[in-house]
């Protein structure tokens, strides 16, 4: 890790290209590495909100009149300054979030991809024209919706920013975005560093807050669209909120991702796999492996699975969970389990760290002998959990990963092609992987789940964003009046 010096202050509403305190109630936000206070959030309002949106508002008719290779100069510079100040963003998110300093590098890196996918824009949002009949031009440009909002949660406090804002912006869109009142110092950077690239007053703007500043995003009747990524519950009531006031939503909710075991696999790579993908960012991800279904003898791979799981340590290559309330929550899920007569291999609960005794630990904790009934087999932990069902054959371990409500990701863990082949095409999941415990996949493919981990038609990333953050605009014209002239003329 490198010494780098990170300044935290009091954090402010960011509209028209100044920071803005406002006298509101605030809230502390806490670093969940000691429990200590780091920043102060203003508890924005609906006015917040209405300010925010009429800056971006009067941004957009010049912002939008720019080319669209005008625009992305801008985030080609953005982009150099992410890795420019790479040091300074991976400290912040690993002070508000409570990463490892080497997972939220990884977040940061992620970001500047993100924004090298959309600085490639020029070359993918090529204008449709064809001469549809003798002297007779159709033409279909993709034009920017307008204000937009961004509504982004604590797990990754730069990378899910990323997932949003570069495309909707170079597609010619302003913003409004809402982070998480959990990690919101890193966005304030993100802000900074998009005005030093050059990004015009008002383009983007930050409203800090809670509920109010959800609902009065929803309601504005000035924002066209509204992207979402958090739980299920908050998910479906954002989708519902925004599409009856007629806009356009995309929202991602949580996930209870399966990762299907088979005797043939690969045991040390399985195992390796699947400990990193359920411990990984202490399993505060929605494409964490939350259960593993062992299909018939898989014993060896499990008992390869704790030995790894051993060697992953809170505090060094284990970060800690968001807060004290996650961590009381997570070890009750797993206090339910052993309650209910599952096996706890390895247990990660009443974990503390030495010299960080304020801090909100779990450690690696794998769960054998689940039961689909039980709560720790179907709700989303979020945590650095996973637990192990027994299956005997392959349709009963798809019967149990199609029966879960959600459907980010899937894995299968085999060396039979048949056997991956039959996963790929009958799990029910947005994201496969295929001896790959994390199929996240990269741009410019899109990111995005079935079932209820997602909401709206789209996937937020890579192409498919394209569609979400613009609408066709077709024009045919006629210049020839010597053309032949015929039923489509």
């Amino acid at each position: 890790m490198t010494n780098v010096s990170v300044t935290l202050s009091e954090v402010k509403n960011y509209i028209n290209g100044e920071f803005e305190r406002n006298e509101q109630n605030s809230m502390d936000v806490i670093s969940p590495l000691d429990g200590s206070k780091i920043s102060s959030i203003p508890l924005s309002t609906t006015q917040d909100v209405n300010k925010a949106v009429q800056s971006a508002k009067n941004a957009f008719p010049e912002w939008s009149g720019m080319t669209l290779k005008e625009r992305v100069q801008i985030f080609f510079r953005y982009r150099s300054l992410l890795e420019q100040n790479m040091d300074e963003l991976t400290k912040l998110v690993q002070i508000e979030n409570g990463k490892t300093y080497g997972e939220a590098k990884a977040e940061v890196e992620k970001s500047m991809e993100l924004c090298e996918f959309a600085v490639s824009m020029p070359q993918i949002v090529v204008n449709e024209v064809q001469e549809v009949s003798k002297g007779v031009e159709c033409r279909i440009e993709r034009k920017p919706l307008g204000v937009v909002a961004s509504i982004t949660p604590f797990n990754f406090p730069n990378m899910v920013p990323h997932w949003t804002l570069p495309n909707a912006l170079v597609l010619g869109n302003t913003m409004v975005m809402k982070p998480s009142e959990l990690v919101p110092l890193s966005t304030v950077r993100m802000a900074e560093l998009l005005k030093d690239a050059g990004l015009p007053n008002g383009v983007f703007n930050i409203v800090n807050g809670g509920k109010e500043v959800v609902e009065a995003i929803c309601d504005h009747p000035d924002i066209e669209a509204v992207s979402f990524v958090g739980s299920t519950k908050v998910a479906k009531i954002v989708y519902k909120r925004a599409t009856s006031n007629l806009k356009r939503c995309v929202a991602l909710g949580g996930a209870k991702n399966h990762l299907l075991v088979f005797p043939d696999a690969n045991p040390e790579m399985t195992a390796s796999n699947v400990i990193a993908s359920m411990s990984g960012c202490a399993g505060q991800r929605c494409m964490a492996a939350s259960v593993m279904v062992g299909v018939d003898n898989v014993q060896h791979i499990i008992d390869l699975m704790v030995e790894d799981a051993k060697a992953i340590i809170p505090g060094d290559n284990l970060g800690s969970v968001i807060s004290a309330e996650a961590k009381v929550r997570i070890e009750g899920y797993i206090d339910e389990a052993e309650k209910n007569g599952a096996k706890i291999l390895l247990d990660g609960r009443n974990t503390t760290v030495k010299g960080k005794e304020g801090g909100f630990y779990v450690g690696p904790t794998i769960i054998d002998h689940v039961t689909i009934g039980m709560s720790v087999a179907r709700e989303e932990i979020f945590g650095p959990v996973i637990s192990i069902i027994r299956a005997k054959d392959l349709d009963e371990a798809i019967k149990i990963e199609n029966g879960s409500n959600y459907g980010n990701a899937a894995a299968v863990f085999t060396q039979s092609g048949r056997l991956a082949k039959q996963v790929m095409d009958r799990a029910s999941a947005g994201m496969i992987g295929v001896n790959i415990g994390v199929p996240v996949p990269r741009e410019p493919f899109s990111f995005g789940g079935w079932n209820e981990s997602k909401f709206g038609v789209g996937d937020i990333t890579g192409r498919s964003s394209i569609e979400f953050w613009t609408q066709n605009k077709k024009t045919t014209t006629k210049w020839n009046p010597e053309a032949q002239t015929n039923w489509m003329s």
